[in-house]
């Protein structure tokens, strides 16, 4: 299967059986590297001798480089295990050709796996996008490009990576590697949005098998990683004067009032109101489709009803508002102005919201169901940041000793 003229410790490292269509072959260079390309036996072919008129049969061989290497006599352990990640990557390379050509010869069409390149797959199934995510998809885009350049071992990748190259040990790095980089539920939240890229490359025929099956980021559901603001910091804020495009301001006070998401907020128009009976009617745009509860019901008292504003027509939007990245940025700056010493995202008011009407007194089915969960279980966590909060209010206290 390998040429002759390469060492016996290359033939074992890429292996092979005789039946194999396309094979492994390995080519020397002057370099003392060695060059891997597959070789396909694509049946026979009469030759007619021009002289004798003899009529021989001759293979009919396709020669495809795959521009990897070896090194063939590897001196270090990085070159060893240079050699041994390269053969594992020419092997699946060598059986995703055979399928192809298994296919074509039985009249499938071709996957177009063939030539995919991962970070251009990516950005378009970013482009193709339609769900509410996009932004936590372009994160974990750029997250995946720094993990690349930053990482030692997969930097040579940066400017381009096949399929065949991401496998189970690349993955577990690109999670240790967010991990290390992220805070909160950030790790989590990326790593969740890439395997849902790679799920689809998987189910499309980009990837044979699914490089993130059995890898996971877990996370402690009944921990809050976002900062809370306390009834007191939202009257420091609302009584701090606010800098820029004032839906912001109205949107993210609506939030801290009624729990709502980024994504519920700036897609609320006025035919979600019902003003005659005072009540908020929507879909959550998150579990849309796939939750019993995605549809949420909120009563409006006056301070709500004043940052809706008048009514206006059905399909007009009630907030209009820049772009998630413009908004945070305004609303970091109104918190800092307030003197809040907090990291506050637009998410934060959704926690907010759950910790101070529990805190107040509201049984938890009935902010379960504010909130649109689908069971209660999803709400009690915030059961747990308001023991934590109790526990700090104790400990707050100065301390004494008795004589």
């Amino acid at each position: 299967m390998a040429n002759t003229l390469v060492s016996p410790y290359i033939t074992r490292l890429i292996g092979g059986n005789k039946t194999d269509n396309p094979k492994i072959y390995a080519q020397p260079l002057s370099d003392g590297r060695i060059s891997l390309y597959l070789m396909y036996y694509l049946g026979h072919e009469t030759k007619k001798n021009p002289k004798t008129g003899e009529k021989t049969l001759k293979p009919i061989r396709q020669k495809k480089t795959l521009k990897l290497f070896l090194y063939d006599n590897p001196r270090t352990p990085e070159e060893r295990e240079h050699n041994k990640e390269t053969a594992e990557i020419a092997k699946k390379l060598r059986y995703e050709g055979e399928q192809e050509y298994n296919l074509r010869e039985t009249g499938h069409r071709i996957p177009k796996k063939k030539d995919t390149e991962f970070m251009q797959y990516f950005r378009e199934y970013i482009d193709n996008y339609t769900k509410a995510d996009t932004r936590n998809l372009k994160v974990a885009y750029k997250r995946f490009v720094d993990f690349l350049n930053d990482s030692p071992k997969y930097s040579i990748y940066a400017k381009g990576i096949r399929p065949a190259q991401i496998d189970k040990d690349f993955v577990l790095s690109f999670v240790d590697y967010l991990q290390k980089h992220s805070s909160g539920e950030g790790a989590h939240t990326i790593y969740a949005r890439f395997k849902k890229v790679v799920k689809y490359a998987t189910e499309h025929d980009v990837f044979m098998k699914n490089p993130c099956e059995g890898i996971s980021i877990k996370v402690d559901k009944n921990v809050i990683r976002k900062a809370i603001l306390s009834l007191d910091e939202i009257k420091m804020l609302v009584n701090t004067p606010f800098q820029g495009n004032p839906n912001i301001r109205r949107a993210f006070l609506f939030s801290l009032y009624t729990g709502l998401r980024w994504c519920d907020v700036r897609e609320l128009t006025f035919a979600n109101v019902d003003f005659s009976n005072r009540l908020l009617s929507f879909t959550q745009i998150k579990t849309d489709g796939h939750s019993a509860s995605a549809s949420v019901q909120i009563p409006l008292n006056d301070n709500l009803l004043s940052l809706i504003g008048e009514k206006g027509e059905p399909y007009d939007k009630i907030f209009v508002l820049p772009t998630y990245e413009a908004s945070c940025k305004s609303l970091k700056k109104w918190v800092k102005r307030a003197g809040i010493d907090k990291n506050i995202s637009w998410h934060c008011a959704r926690h907010s919201f759950a910790v101070n009407v529990l805190s107040n007194g509201a049984d938890i089915k009935t902010v379960s169901s504010l909130l649109g969960h689908s069971s209660i279980a999803m709400t009690e966590k915030y059961l747990h940041a308001i023991d934590s909060l109790k526990r700090n209010a104790i400990d707050s206290l100065p301390s004494f000793t008795l004589s």
